[in-house]
């Protein structure tokens, strides 16, 4: 949960112009991790905005490591919880790094980008460490679980909740190089990315995609041609997984649910993304876009460690014993 509202909080400072609240692009550790030169900055909206964001960080950063410490002292060596804190707490500190190279290069679109994917990257491991600790077989621990046994669900599902789930992260990420764009602009051009087309979706000037006529409408498109690949994957999964997926692999119907689950946000997600460009840009919008976007990923990484997951083979049964007539 403290992961998840760190993304959203990071929405906030987006959508209120507070990335460089503490200080512009090169001012060097004044900027980050010190904010305008001071620990605990109280000087204007924008300066604690942004560093409120900072606090559920160093927060998260703070919980990870107890979870390190805990997986260290309560369980063996070797056990594959222990190398996935180890792996979410080096993960943390690199995106610790990278946010604050993120203001000290003024907000490179690049940057804000591989901040937000990598956030999503986080949240996936913290769902994995969840997984793990609440799923897994009594008789097996670790990754083990998620590999051993009869499949859990038909290949053809398994495959598709990991490309559809690729394919809503790269929707995210093109999405947040969108938002990086209009940061670099003011009046009209702050909006020359989002509205490259117009009021138009799912069509644009006239076509489906037509690339190559602008940088501010190639970046849009891509966003939108991500959404295009994730929807029609999507809905391939939804079928496909009510179609195959049955009982007897299933015996609780979690697999279904969670498809259907997934499927109902994303369906949601498509209409705000729809209603952002029919209405324009409203920071209310974009920060409800982000929030569902990030909780439809949280969703299909849940699916796809689900589908993923073995369940124990049964022992096989024994055989009676058949007693031959004797030849005569």
């Amino acid at each position: 949960m403290l992961a998840f509202t760190l993304v959203i909080v990071g929405g906030v400072v987006r959508v209120s112009d507070s990335g460089l609240g503490c200080g512009p692009g090169g001012s060097g550790t004044k900027g980050w991790p010190l904010c305008g030169g001071r620990v605990v900055p109280l000087i204007d909206a924008n300066m604690i905005i942004e560093y409120s964001h900072r606090i559920l960080a160093g927060s998260l950063a703070v919980v990870i490591g107890l979870l390190v410490y805990l997986a260290r002292r309560h369980l063996p060596r070797g056990h594959a919880l222990r190398r996935v804190t180890v792996a979410a707490f080096g993960l943390v500190l690199f995106q610790a790094a990278l946010g604050g190279l993120t203001v000290e290069k003024g907000l490179e679109e690049e940057l804000v980008a591989a901040h937000l994917g990598v956030a999503m990257l986080q949240l996936g491991l913290l769902l994995l460490i969840a997984f793990l600790t609440t799923a897994q077989p009594r008789s097996q621990s670790g990754l083990a679980s998620l590999r051993s046994g009869a499949a859990a669900a038909p290949p053809a599902v398994r495959l598709l909740s990991v490309l559809t789930t690729l394919a809503v992260l790269g929707t995210i990420v093109a999405g947040g190089y969108m938002s990086a764009n209009e940061l670099h602009g003011t009046g009209e051009h702050a909006r020359a990315v989002h509205m490259a087309c117009g009021k138009d979706f799912p069509s644009c000037q006239g076509e489906f995609l037509p690339f190559g006529r602008t940088r501010d409408l190639d970046i849009h498109l891509t966003h939108r041609a991500f959404m295009y690949v994730a929807s029609a994957l999507m809905l391939l999964l939804f079928v496909t997984t009510v179609r195959r997926v049955r009982l007897t692999a299933d015996r609780d119907g979690r697999i279904v649910s969670a498809t259907a689950g997934a499927f109902a946000v994303f369906v949601t997600q498509v209409l705000l993304g729809a209603l952002n460009v029919w209405l324009g840009e409203h920071a209310w919008l974009v920060i409800l876009h982000l929030t569902t976007g990030t909780l439809l990923w949280c969703s299909l990484v849940y699916l796809s460690l689900l589908v993923l997951r073995g369940r124990e083979q049964a022992a096989p049964a024994p055989r009676e014993a058949t007693i031959e007539a004797a030849p005569a």
